[in-house]
């Protein structure tokens, strides 16, 4: 798919700025289903390579972003830990707009209101690209993860469930 076709988001504009190459795949996205394996199938590819954008909120009201594989569970001690958190929870769905400037199902760790400490799963270190949302629903940014880290100031880390 040519980036010509599909309206740039925020995270696509920001890596434009940075001279950060990337490709996009877009999908038909289902409504009641905007689950990251739902789109992973419908791109064909396995679950593995594609992650999903996380927030949450910690002990002191901070924001933080992990990234981890759409097949995979945030373990929320790991995720404290690393954030150095006491505890650390998920943000409400209702709040995810107001925060990112996102919707749910179209979360991307590129370009929010404000960058967040990120935190990506270290799995991504194992593949040459992975996908993750573009910022708008069925639109996905397909990037070598050291450059999603170079654009977010992010952290390869241990942080899925086992």
């Amino acid at each position: 798919m040519s980036k010509e076709k599909v309206q740039k988001t925020n995270a696509m504009r920001m890596l434009d700025a940075a001279d950060i190459d990337y490709e996009m795949a877009s999908y038909e996205y289902d409504e009641s289903d905007l689950s990251g394996v739902h789109a992973a199938s419908e791109l064909g590819v396995s679950p593995e390579i594609v992650f999903k954008t996380l927030v949450t909120r910690g002990d002191a009201g901070a924001f933080f972003v992990f990234v981890i594989p759409v097949a995979e569970s945030l373990d929320l001690k790991k995720a404290a830990r690393v954030s150095g958190n006491k505890r650390i929870e998920m943000i409400h769905v209702r709040e995810i707009l107001d925060i990112t400037g996102y919707i749910r199902g179209g979360c991307s760790p590129i370009g929010m209101k404000k960058q967040f400490p990120t935190y990506i799963d270290e799995t991504a270190t194992l593949y040459e690209k992975i996908y993750f949302s573009a910022g708008k629903r069925g639109v996905q940014i397909i990037l070598d993860p050291e450059k999603l880290v170079s654009v977010t100031g992010g952290v390869f880390a241990d942080i899925t469930e086992v």
